[in-house]
């Protein structure tokens, strides 16, 4: 299958495409042709209208899909605090700072996950409060688990055939069925019908949103991924709505230039949130390093009430844009740790950069941005 209009080849893009992105497609030659029309468009906006715009109260709603201390939307977390979001249930691939304050924050009151802790940093305290005070209900599966049922999402599977979890009390207990042991629907069994052993069936997910962190986006939402990928590929084919947040956006030339590198197509991007150091205080590989300093002092404030509250004072609330947002961080270390040595890992690139004020003014043009 080609795109009529580029020429390039999107089979495989097409093959883990939304469902309802599918039904566009099969309906008739104009939702085709105003579908490729989409995909070239400016989709860039802010990130309050963003989480504005595509965000609500009980929604499920995805973000992570990386290590915990790698690439994630950690900015968009925050903003679902500053608009007030709650009763969110939260899928992430493992647990990283985002989750931890949403946790402590009482955002989510669901979650689905594998690893908990924050590696070298230690067990996340706001999600371990959280959790043991009772306000949040944790769905414990292995990373391996996680990753194949967002693969099931992607692939519009209802669940996915596997070996992983199987027998053990991550098969058995359900935080979201306490008094029920074993747990009947968590993982089911199921039988292999060419071996005819037991198997377990794991749920796929299918999350309303996908806020997903990525090093360089166009304006149309292509997205390059430099280090850990991690099951992000998966998760945007699994959500039903995906909205990029990007450290830097390039110009159309560079996904001309490196399309075999585009792991999230414009196609199935609704929107893009252009943020600089949006990973903070976690890394990106190629722009930034973690912010070790930031993280350890995070998750000591997130094991109390009075220090999330602190925390959300002087690092969720007070920035009104990208600029003072780098103030809070401080320019000083913003310049630190762009001093990374992955930092070559951004070369081929460095040319198609946009400057910021440019982006800027992109953002203010964008349909997006303007439409009510």
């Amino acid at each position: 299958m080609r795109n009529p209009i580029a020429g390039r080849e999107y089979a495989m893009h097409f093959l883990l495409v939304p469902r309802r992105r599918l039904q566009q497609y099969s309906r008739n030659s104009f939702s085709i042709t105003r579908e490729l029309e989409n995909m070239s468009r400016n989709k860039l906006i802010s990130l309050s209208e963003a989480v504005r715009r595509y965000t609500w109260d009980g929604m499920q709603y995805a973000s992570g899909a990386a290590l915990p201390v790698g690439s994630d939307a950690i900015v968009f977390g925050r903003e679902l605090l500053r608009q007030k979001r709650r009763n969110l249930h939260s899928i992430f691939h493992c647990n990283t700072q985002q989750l931890n304050l949403l946790a402590a924050a009482g955002a989510t009151t669901h979650a689905e996950c594998g690893f908990t802790g924050l590696e070298v940093f230690g067990f996340a305290n706001g999600l371990r409060r959280a959790v043991e005070s009772g306000d949040l209900a944790l769905e414990d599966y292995s990373n391996l688990a996680m990753a194949l049922r967002l693969l099931g999402g992607a692939l519009r599977l209802p669940f996915v055939p596997a070996t992983v979890n199987i027998g053990s009390d991550l098969q058995h207990r359900s935080a979201f069925a306490p008094d029920e042991y074993p747990a009947a629907d968590k993982i089911p069994a199921v039988t292999d019908p060419f071996s005819g052993r037991t198997i377990g069936a794991l749920r796929s997910l299918e999350p309303d949103l996908a806020a997903i962190h990525v090093t360089l986006a166009d304006p149309a939402g292509n997205a390059i991924m430099l280090g850990t990928e991690w099951s992000r590929y998966e998760l945007s084919r699994a959500a039903k709505r995906v909205v990029l947040i990007a450290d830097a956006i390039v110009d159309d030339a560079c996904i001309r230039q490196y399309p075999n590198l585009v792991r999230i197509p414009d196609i199935i991007v609704e929107a893009v949130v252009y943020w600089p150091f949006g990973a903070w205080p976690q890394g990106s590989p190629g722009m930034y390093d973690v912010d070790e300093e930031h993280m350890k002092a995070m998750n000591t404030a997130l094991a109390t009430v009075a220090g999330t509250e602190a925390y959300i004072d002087s690092f969720v609330e007070p920035y009104a844009d990208i600029d003072t947002y780098l103030d809070l961080i401080g320019r000083d270390k913003v310049a630190a740790l762009s001093q990374t040595s992955t930092g070559f890992l951004l070369d081929p690139y460095r040319q198609w950069i946009k400057p910021h004020a440019e982006v800027l003014s992109l953002i203010a043009e964008s349909t997006l941005e303007t439409a009510q």
